[in-house]
């Protein structure tokens, strides 16, 4: 199920949206092949007991099989010009989202097999509530983690830059009044040129002249 388009706000891109590695349906179908080589021995067998113990194996591994693959096609890692959007469930689901701007560091873990393979598990340490979140069975961990330092750096170059443009109008006029300075860093900070903390800094430092 790919990642609904929808939910994407205004001038928002996808870069990519990803599945978990294939290795995560391993356990499931290695579990389902087992108990249909099992039931095809117990075919040429005289034991009903062993064909009955076979066919509730099978029956067992087809469910194993079915819920692993559900959960695998309805999990999206989603990485956007603006965020990591994590999507996982079809009937019970369970979704985070993470802005770039509050993303700290990104690491990636790989044991030896892993590497072989191109899965990996990667570790997002951000300033949200929930602090570490790590995301398992990534597909090419390394280049994910890449991929997130290099949107993360825009994300700051176009924040940054955006911060630097002077607003439109008139500046502040070298005479006027401390309420009319006042008033314009009111304007810069409704723009979001200036943040509150400054706002409150700068207001302080014109009242103390009155």
């Amino acid at each position: 199920m790919a990642f609904p388009q929808h939910l994407l706000q205004e001038h928002e891109e996808l870069i990519f949206d990803l599945r978990p590695h294939w290795w995560f349906m391993v356990p499931a179908s290695a579990a389902l092949g087992g108990s249909i080589v099992l039931g095809l021995v117990s075919v040429f067998g005289d034991n009903a007991a062993a064909k009955s113990l076979a066919g509730i194996l099978i029956l067992v591994a087809l469910v194993f099989f079915g819920y692993k693959y559900a959960r695998w096609t309805t999990t999206n890692f989603a990485l956007t010009t603006e965020r990591i959007i994590y999507r996982q469930g079809l009937v019970s689901r369970r979704g985070t989202q993470m802005p770039l701007e509050k993303i700290n560091t990104v690491d990636f873990h790989q044991r030896l097999f892993e590497r072989l393979i191109g899965a990996g598990d990667l570790i997002i340490e951000s300033g949200s509530d929930r602090g570490v979140e790590t995301f398992h069975d990534v597909r090419k961990p390394l280049e994910v983690q890449q991929e997130i330092n290099r949107l993360m750096d825009l994300h700051d170059d176009r924040r940054y830059a955006g911060a630097a443009v002077p607003p439109p109008g008139p500046p502040v006029a070298p005479g006027a009044s401390i309420p009319e300075q006042i008033e314009k860093l009111g304007e810069l900070r409704d723009r979001g040129l200036l943040t509150h903390a400054e706002f409150q800094a700068k207001k302080a430092q014109l009242l103390d002249r009155l």
